[in-house]
């Protein structure tokens, strides 16, 4: 079969790490090939690129985290996630360009419209390639970051609060809503069953082309 790309997108502590393990052992059991990587990561350069951009420690201005995540980001495509999916595998990655859009372009204040550069640069760093499907996990910020401070996690934009927790969502809102064939909204306050049933029904549809 013809490889897939599918990537988990959404604020934080909406559930993309489990979920999208969830849904590897799921296509598993069917017996098809899955390949779980991740964003930034997925190769060991750009693990290291993800090390730098997630301390909380550094203070890298919001061009200087785009600029490392794309150069991880064409790692990761050149290494990992083209030549998966042209062995016709099925690729599920945590994060993709939809993250970059929102982190580095919405959530500072860009318009849809305004995101034209970044699309491009977006579109140079990972050589044209792009998901055939996007799962955005959706919640209440005050829900979901609850659910991840419980955890124990955090990393530099847990730490930048609420109100921007409330800016990404809005920006995987407007994506989602001017792409509906690619980015699908899944409701990540339901229980880890019923997220992982909606994502199943998501997959299958794609699997099927019910898309």
């Amino acid at each position: 079969m013809k490889g897939l790309f599918i990537t988990f997108e959404g604020i934080d502590g909406g559930g993309k790490t489990t979920q999208l393990a969830l849904a590897a052992k799921w296509l598993r059991e069917q017996g098809y090939e899955v390949v779980e990587s991740r964003e930034p990561g997925g190769t060991p350069l750009a693990e290291r690129v993800r090390e730098l951009v997630l301390d909380p420690s550094l203070p890298l201005t919001t061009t200087t985290q785009m600029l490392l995540y794309l150069a991880a980001r064409s790692e990761h495509v050149d290494k990992l996630l083209r030549p998966s999916v042209e062995a016709g595998k099925i690729v599920l990655c945590d994060r993709f360009s939809d993250s970059t859009l929102v982190y580095q372009g919405l959530s500072q204040g860009k318009s849809l419209e305004e995101l034209a550069l970044l699309r491009n640069l977006c579109s140079f760093a990972s050589a044209g390639m792009a998901p055939d499907l996007t799962l955005v996990f959706d919640g209440r910020p005050e829900v979901l970051v609850r659910r991840r401070a419980a955890r124990g996690v955090s990393d530099r934009y847990e730490l930048q609060g609420l109100d921007f927790q409330q800016a990404l969502r809005k920006g995987f809102l407007a994506l989602a809503e001017a792409e509906p064939e690619r980015l699908q909204l899944i409701d990540a306050e339901g229980s880890q069953e019923q997220v992982a049933a909606s994502v199943q029904q998501a997959i299958s549809a794609l699997l099927h082309g019910e898309k």
